[in-house]
């Protein structure tokens, strides 16, 4: 009787990814007006066309694709199809897949969203999934179970780039802790003793400026949005996140999108946001 493989924690294939590939994340968002830009009408048949030719595009040379399910659910079950098979697409091409759907809730209705995007036999299985932990950390408890037990991971918001946000991240607790800084502690206790890093990451803005406040350093990987069409370059990339800019993961969503649908000008700027990202983190 043979046992069963191992599973290998996200956090291991996530920095292999980066190391070999670079830390790129690129966004999969078919809003109407990016649809309307490459010429595709706002439908299932524009968004089908959309999504498979970055994942052609892009799959062998990006470390990570975000999708971001609103953008597939706003067509109903049709939608989640193409999200499925998008997922589908990406993960055999070797590429990991960041579900950005920022599920949050409790108890059983908790477990039941972490069953959809982190259980394997689920077709909407993704490498990580970004979650909300507003309605109190412990919420989480069943995605990071499930993400334990399937080699999955997790990004939580943690210190968003919405300015909204920081009404509920930055609020100080009795303790004298902001909440922002209380989620990064969970954080690091969750991937404490992970080698060469933890699963579970934050979600971290790189349009913040002076982090230094905060302990970014988690053991695990920063889901930074912000570069490109937010307004954040690579070169801000240190100054944000000072000891941990190695684990960062830069989200780039418009500012590569924009150049489709010509494959050719998809993989030839988002090498360029590699390289950036890549001279950045090293220097």
């Amino acid at each position: 009787m043979t046992s069963a493989t191992p599973v290998i924690p996200f956090g291991t294939r996530l920095r292999e990814a980066m190391d070999t590939r670079g830390p790129l994340c690129v966004g999969i968002d078919p809003h109407a007006a990016l649809l309307a830009s490459w010429g595709l009408n706002d439908d299932i048949a524009g968004l089908e066309k959309f999504s498979r030719t970055v994942v052609e595009a892009l799959a062998d040379s990006v470390a990570v694709f975000k999708p971001q399910a609103a953008f597939f659910e706003r067509f109903g079950s049709r939608g989640i199809a193409v999200l499925e098979q998008t997922v589908a697409d990406a993960r055999a091409a070797g590429t990991l897949v960041v579900m950005d759907a920022k599920r949050g809730d409790i108890g059983s209705t908790m477990a039941a969203y972490a069953e959809t995007f982190l259980s394997p036999s689920s077709p909407l299985f993704s490498d990580a999934l970004t979650v909300s932990p507003y309605l109190g950390y412990g919420s989480l408890k069943p995605a990071v179970d499930l993400a334990r037990e399937s080699g999955a991971g997790l990004f939580v918001l943690a210190l968003t780039s919405n300015p909204e946000g920081a009404e509920v991240q930055r609020a100080v607790r009795s303790d004298g802790r902001t909440i922002g800084a209380t989620m990064l502690a969970h954080l690091a206790q969750e991937n404490a003793g992970a080698s060469p890093m933890g699963s579970f990451g934050a979600v971290v803005g790189a349009t913040l400026g002076d982090l230094s406040s905060f302990d970014l350093d988690i053991n695990g990987p920063l889901l930074a949005p912000g570069i490109g069409a937010q307004g954040a370059t690579a070169a801000d990339l240190p100054a944000v996140f000072g000891a941990a800019v190695r684990n960062v993961v830069p989200n780039v969503s418009r500012g590569v999108l924009k150049h489709g649908p010509d494959a050719a000008a998809l993989r030839a700027s988002a090498r360029t946001f590699a390289d950036e990202i890549r001279a950045a983190v090293a220097a």
